[in-house]
């Protein structure tokens, strides 16, 4: 379904969004943000092209990546070992000139070991003070490897990283630096030993990004890329402040009063509880997703427009990230899980049978009230 804005272009070179309903709701972009949207579309398809020279196949991948990027989000990374998530990841920091760290999560782990700690040190003037040793979770991106085989107290050293770009050591706080982008890596087939993930730590993760195995031809390809001479090394396309600028850029694109009805009414249908649900969904989910559902499906509808050299959020965006949004935010029920039914099955049919506001809906998936 098309949007209610029309984009009109003036001299000036600002771009005003004009509702075909109401003249009233006219958005605005300035020139200087229409040439940022450009230059980032350019800049997400060479990204594309940079990392497809090591990585193969991937690319439903790397968008989701660079959409959680440019939104200032993190991600979880769904996926059995050997699909190059590592590799992936620090590719993309040396295309985005960023530091990267990686830290394999363990029973062991403790939160000091990865925030760092206040060490003993001789100083010049021989006198013995504290100094505090930095933790490898001071980076832009920092891949957190198996995070559920961390023990609790250290998830939740992570978690205020993530949540509050800061790290607390001793009860002293410490700034992480902009861009600060956690990739954190889960492995869905051996659960033994493992810590799982509570509730409020998976909902601060953006996206759910599952990595599937390659096709027959892309597995030709890794086979022949991959066991000759060593990876090339890929072309740095933005620094550190220039994301950090494309980060408020996407803040700025205009999303219509229908599209945010749409992100609520959507997000709304996921909860069982309340009258919103269709009837269908209710013996199948025990808990929906909460508001930050929402504003991440908002977020990341401007993220991918901008992404893709659009100036406005469309429907097509919101429904383009509502799996990765929505999957890891619903708790099925048992009734769901012996039939095979995952949180995936049924988001994917909640966007196919959602309508957006002021449209009859159809089929069973019906809102009531």
């Amino acid at each position: 379904m098309g949007s209610l804005f029309n984009p009109l272009t003036l001299a000036s070179g600002t771009v005003l969004l004009m509702n075909d309903t109401d003249p009233s709701a006219t958005q605005e972009l300035s020139s200087d943000d229409v040439q940022s949207i450009q230059r980032l579309q350019q800049c997400h398809s060479r990204l594309k092209t940079e990392l497809g020279r090591v990585i193969v196949g991937q690319t439903d991948v790397i968008d989701q990546l660079a959409t959680v990027l440019f939104s200032r989000g993190h991600a979880l990374l769904m996926g059995v070992p050997g699909l190059a998530k590592t590799l992936l990841i620090s590719k993309l920091a040396e295309t985005m000139s960023l530091d990267f760290n990686r830290i394999q999560f363990t029973p062991d782990l403790m939160p000091m070991d990865i925030t760092g700690t206040d060490i003993l040190q001789d100083t010049a003037e021989g006198r013995r003070e504290f100094q505090f040793i930095h933790g490898p979770v001071f980076a832009n991106i920092v891949l957190a490897d198996e995070i559920n085989r961390a023990p609790p107290k250290t998830q939740a050293a992570m978690l205020e990283a993530m949540q509050e770009r800061r790290v607390t050591v001793l009860g002293k706080p410490y700034k992480l630096e902009e861009p600060f982008f956690v990739l954190a890596t889960q492995n869905p087939v051996e659960q033994e030993g493992t810590y799982p993930l509570p509730e409020a730590q998976l909902d601060r993760f953006m996206f759910l990004i599952e990595l599937t195995y390659p096709n027959e031809l892309e597995e030709i390809e890794i086979a022949r890329t991959t066991t000759g001479t060593s990876l090339p090394t890929l072309e740095p396309l933005l620094k550190a402040e220039e994301i950090t600028a494309f980060q408020d850029l996407t803040r700025r694109i205009p999303v219509p009063e229908h599209i945010y009805q749409y992100a609520v009414r959507l997000v709304r249908q996921t909860r069982p509880q309340e009258g919103t649900a269709p009837d269908w969904l209710k013996p199948l989910v025990s808990w929906g997703a909460g508001p930050r559902a929402v504003q991440y499906l908002i977020l990341g509808g401007k993220t991918r427009a901008a992404l893709h050299g659009q100036y406005m959020v469309r429907l097509e965006d919101i429904q383009a990230v509502a799996e990765p949004v929505l999957t890891h935010r619903m708790i099925t029920t048992f009734a769901a899980q012996s039939e095979g039914i995952d949180a995936r099955k049924i988001v994917k049919r909640l966007v196919q049978e959602t309508t957006p506001s002021g449209l009859a809906p159809t089929g069973t998936a019906a809102a009531r009230g």
